[in-house]
């Protein structure tokens, strides 16, 4: 068995045991590894996010939340691909990035089988060109549409001419590989779309901004006829 397929094994090991703890040692026997090798997966899966806990001492020994896990998902090797492409997508000057790259482990963790290697060799043939939003801007921007609070920006125009705006965030908009903050722009008292890769800083007030239809602010603008990906249709509630 090979690290992917093992590491989603371990986890649904630990699950079927919940809440008793499971050791290094019992472990190591059930994947026929060693204890090191257990180690060193339990360690990959707390970085990946995945809620694997220890405890010490005699009697101690490994555990997890079920509540808190993937249940066991098996993907066609069309469903994997797709999942690669998006992923790639979410490079790191992409909203939510970083939480993107968790996602995928965790994701990558419950793939066995054709989906798996489907998903490996087309991983190792897409390569993406890094763009200028800096992690600074990007984390202020998440924090604030997560948070609903007014952002300070430095925004740079496409004349290069740059600016101080006080905007309220209503939400993101994508378009042609590129990623827009609209918000209501109190300096300009309109909606506005702002590049992220165009904005040079973004400082979080903390104040509280009133909510904004995303679809009132996009009228009369390039990106009136903006509407939601079908493939968000299942995470959103009906309008």
């Amino acid at each position: 068995m090979n690290r992917t397929p093992r590491l989603y094994a371990l986890v649904e090991e630990l699950r079927a045991a919940a809440p008793r703890l499971l050791t290094v040692a019992a472990l190591a026997a059930r994947f026929e590894v060693s204890t090191r090798t257990v180690q060193r997966d339990l360690q990959a899966l707390m970085e990946a996010g995945v809620p694997v806990r220890a405890a010490p001492g005699r009697g101690g020994g490994w555990s997890i939340d079920p509540a808190m896990t993937l249940l066991p998902i098996r993907f066609t090797t069309d469903e994997a691909s797709a999942l690669v492409a998006a992923l790639a997508a979410a490079d790191a000057s992409a909203p939510y990035a970083g939480a993107a790259r968790t996602a995928s482990q965790k994701i990558a963790a419950s793939m066995t089988g054709p989906a798996s290697v489907a998903a490996q060799e087309l991983a190792a043939r897409i390569v993406a060109l890094p763009t200028r939003t800096a992690e600074s801007v990007r984390t202020a921007v998440e924090q604030a549409l997560t948070t609903g609070t007014v952002l300070r920006l430095s925004y740079v125009d496409a004349a290069g001419w740059e600016s101080d705006r006080v905007v309220e965030p209503a939400g993101l908009l994508t378009a042609e590989g590129r990623w827009y903050l609209i918000a209501w722009c109190r300096t300009r008292r309109a909606g506005r779309g702002f590049r992220l890769d165009r904005i040079a800083a973004a400082t979080p007030t903390g104040e509280q901004a009133p909510p904004h239809d995303l679809a009132s602010l996009l009228l009369g603008s390039a990106a009136a006829g903006a509407v939601r990906p079908t493939s968000l249709a299942s995470l959103t509630s009906p309008s």
